[in-house]
């Protein structure tokens, strides 16, 4: 094949294809980012990624996309994560990923978390990625307790399902609800951000 039949080639792949091509492992990098770096709001990523399938692609398809790509995304980083975290409980000078941990959940938040890990055992990890700032502390819980990372995977995999499913079904009614994508995906924005930040921002303005 010459160079001008590959460039007439290229040129004929449709824009759609394209940016399914570039935004599905875009989205897996910065959801499974968002999982190790607390700066990038995951949740709200998801949400708008699901606005956009809903306007680009038939549904379910595309949806149901976002939603495997999020949670695969989101197990990995946890599951990076617990790893990286498991390996300073085990060595004595510790790891700045444990101290990371350390430093993001407070200790009330911690004790709370290794009272429900006793009770509960890994179903807790279901709740913890519903919760707003409830990840950490159950993921901190769980190091201490040395819980192994085969049994940390068995209860992350249903809360990172969970966690994906919460947030594409947000991005679906801001996707249902307007004709152009750049509101859905503004209505995405604002409630994902209200669900993951509300709790959080309620405690503080309490008296």
């Amino acid at each position: 094949m010459t160079w001008h039949a590959v460039v007439a080639a290229a040129g004929q792949v449709p824009p759609e294809t394209t940016r399914q091509a570039v935004g599905y492992p875009a989205l897996f990098v910065l959801v499974a980012l968002g999982a190790l770096v607390p700066v990038i709001p995951t949740g709200a990523l998801v949400s708008s990624a699901a606005v956009v399938a809903c306007h680009q692609q038939p549904l379910p398809l595309g949806v149901l996309l976002v939603f495997g790509v999020a949670a695969l995304a989101a197990f990995t980083g946890d599951v990076a994560l617990y790893w990286l975290g498991l390996r300073g409980v085990r060595s004595r000078g510790g790891s700045r990923w444990l101290e990371a941990l350390r430093g993001r959940a407070t200790p009330e938040r911690l004790a709370q978390a290794q009272a429900k890990l006793e009770r509960h055992g890994v179903l807790v990890l279901v709740l913890s990625r519903l919760v707003p700032a409830g990840r950490v502390p159950v993921m901190l819980a769980c190091l201490l307790a040395r819980l192994p990372l085969r049994r940390f995977a068995r209860g992350d995999a249903p809360a990172c399902l969970a966690w994906a499913a919460t947030y594409g079904l947000i991005g679906i009614l801001g996707g249902s609800l307007f004709s152009e994508p750049w509101k859905g995906v503004a209505l995405a924005v604002a409630l994902a951000l209200l669900v993951s930040a509300g709790p959080a921002v309620w405690r503080r303005l309490r008296p």
